[in-house]
């Protein structure tokens, strides 16, 4: 029986359309019988719910022992912000964010960061939605260490879809650990949605297309 809580966001990633059953092809080039899209969260009552699920990972797993929150363009910049404010408003721990432009700006304030400026010795987590290959990782490591001598130990996802990266026997997020000293804290996990699928006993179809993705791609 799955965890109440994570119930919970399953159902309100799938009644926002985040989450879908189908086939979908991921950014690493597998046909997924899933996928998960933040990009569709549309309504203020979403993000305001999503931040609250993503305060709650951050507090139960570092509490204020940090000093910035970081999302990467695109998804992350809105992630990022409702998290901000839930911690503030939840949990009363308010620290402040940035985020990056895609393209640098040459006029006006310039450069490429935008809120929070990240001065040495900062500890900064990343706020994201979910990692499949750990593309997005390597791209936002990079923009925090050229910006100042930062630390960077945890990162924040909706869902760890447990996946193998570029290295055979380990996933992307086990991958981002040994590069980066990052560990990633997922909401839910794919063992989380499939275990959410067998309790609903009505997705008998669904399920045997995740079973075969899992067991050809994913690591536990």
């Amino acid at each position: 029986m799955i965890a109440a809580d994570k119930k919970e966001f399953i159902e309100f990633m799938m009644s926002a359309d985040v989450l879908r059953f189908g086939q979908f092809t991921t950014k690493s080039g597998r046909l997924s019988p899933y996928f998960v899209n933040t990009g569709n969260y549309r309504t203020g009552a979403q993000v305001d719910t999503l931040g609250k699920f993503y305060a709650r990972l951050v507090k139960d797993t570092c509490g204020d022992q940090f000093d910035a929150m970081f999302g990467p363009a695109y998804k992350g910049i809105p992630l990022a912000t409702v998290t901000a404010a839930a911690l503030a408003r939840e949990h009363g721990i308010d620290k402040p964010y940035f985020f990056n432009r895609k393209e640098a700006k040459d006029h006006g304030e310039g450069g490429s960061l935008v809120g929070y400026k990240p001065v040495d010795g900062d500890r900064i987590i990343i706020i994201e939605d979910v990692i499949t290959a750990g593309t997005a990782v390597r791209e936002t490591v990079p923009i925090l260490q050229q910006a100042a001598n930062v630390t960077v130990k945890d990162m924040f996802i909706s869902v760890n879809r447990c996946e193998v990266g570029q290295t055979p026997g380990k996933t992307a997020v086990m991958e981002v650990k040994d590069q980066f000293g990052i560990d990633v804290h997922a909401i839910v996990t794919v063992k989380d949605i499939h275990e959410y699928l067998v309790d609903q006993g009505t997705y008998g179809d669904v399920l045997a297309l995740m079973e075969q993705y899992m067991e050809q791609y994913c690591v536990f």
